[in-house]
């Protein structure tokens, strides 16, 4: 793990001195949110709008690296360890790309919309996810953690194989967020609501067939 312990931090120490790079260029206030029709409707001083991302890189790799510490089912991770790894990479390489896509279009910079960014994102992240899930072992921070999963594995594996299906199946509807911006928060919402929905319903029917109980 140590290759890939080095690696996840140094993306947020790049994040930082991209950040300190850029400081003269920003504006003092930037613009750092968004409503669900893609309107600015907040923004914060170039300091914390330039470093609270960079920050959350850096909390959110020293959690992916203590994760597999800290489970005391972690002797699975094992099993699943590319696919976990290549999870984390993902989800920092996003924000990280979030994280520029905010300088850039702060400096004037607006080559792609931020609904447009989303959806080839997320679309991809939610793919993603579906193969992590269709991997996953036994532990109790990835994957569709219910009573049921936790206590059986074959409904564990059979559960997250499912959900990961769904989640691949729901990267295509995110990706038409590209046409149809205005509707890209509310089929996120819906999408994940009705797979973990789905998901729980799945494993505890699964599990009292499995258990005949």
């Amino acid at each position: 793990m140590k290759h890939f312990e080095i690696i996840i931090l140094l993306i947020p120490l790049i994040s930082f001195i991209i950040g300190v790079f850029f400081y003269p260029y920003m504006p003092e206030k930037i613009e750092i949110h968004w409503n669900t029709n893609f309107q600015v409707d907040q923004y914060v001083s170039k300091f914390w709008g330039l470093f609270s991302l960079p920050i959350t890189l850096l909390l959110l790799s020293f959690l992916f690296i203590i994760i597999p510490k800290v489970d005391p089912l972690r002797e699975n991770y094992k099993k699943f360890e590319k696919y976990y790894k290549g999870f984390c990479f993902l989800i920092l390489i996003f924000l990280f790309l979030t994280y520029l896509w905010l300088i850039a279009w702060n400096i004037g910079i607006r080559i792609i919309s931020l609904s447009a960014f989303l959806s080839i994102s997320l679309g991809i992240i939610s793919f993603y996810l579906g193969i992590l899930l269709e991997n996953v072992k036994q532990n109790w921070f990835i994957g569709i953690r219910t009573p049921w999963t936790l206590s059986n594995e074959k409904v564990w594996d059979k559960t997250n194989k499912t959900a990961g299906k769904l989640f691949k199946f729901s990267s295509i509807i995110i990706f038409l967020g590209v046409i149809f911006p205005k509707y890209l928060i509310f089929l996120i919402v819906i999408l994940a609501i009705l797979i973990s929905v789905y998901s729980i319903i799945y494993s505890y029917l699964l599990y009292q067939k499995i258990t005949n109980l």
